[in-house]
């Protein structure tokens, strides 16, 4: 039993090492930092919020086995980009391009900051207006003050006060 038990641990620890690796070959350092950074920076059609790098379907496999293609052809970076954003969209860029469709994800935060900044002030100087002040920092008049003394004074009086 020991023995079946210690085999089963064995293969469920050598899967990993069954998981494929993708190794391609290249001319020059460049084209293997700018095939790294295109994997970094394209997001899987497939997968949300994934890069190439990152993804395991099959489609990321594809993609990345394109890009490596297009730069041993060599592609600019500008004609790569321009390829993936044809075929897949301003959705395969981690950051997009600034233009009508996208300019509510680059403006958008600015202006949910400025209209809450302008919410804020105009509540906060609602507010202080609510309170009104005498100059003196108190909140009453004179003329509210004898007021307030003389209502105090009459339901004192109607209790049957001064006692």
């Amino acid at each position: 039993m020991l023995r079946r038990l210690s085999l089963l641990m064995l293969l469920v620890l050598a899967l990993p090492a069954m998981a494929v690796i993708e190794t391609y070959q290249f001319d020059t350092e460049l084209q293997r930092q700018r095939y790294n950074a295109f994997i970094e920076e394209l997001r899987c059609p497939k997968c949300q919020n994934q890069n190439l790098s990152g993804s395991d379907s099959a489609i990321a496999q594809d993609l990345r086995r394109q890009i490596h293609q297009m730069i041993m052809a060599g592609k600019s970076d500008i004609e790569i980009t321009q390829y993936m954003v044809d075929r897949y969209g301003d959705f395969v860029l981690y950051r997009p391009r600034f233009n009508a469709a996208t300019a509510v994800l680059w403006l958008g935060p600015v202006v949910l900051l400025v209209l809450g900044l302008g919410i804020w002030a105009m509540l906060s100087r609602r507010r202080k207006s609510a309170v009104p002040e005498n100059g003196d920092g108190d909140v009453l008049s004179e003329q509210d003050r004898q007021r307030l003394q003389r209502l105090l004074s009459e339901e004192d009086t109607s209790r049957g006060g001064d006692q």
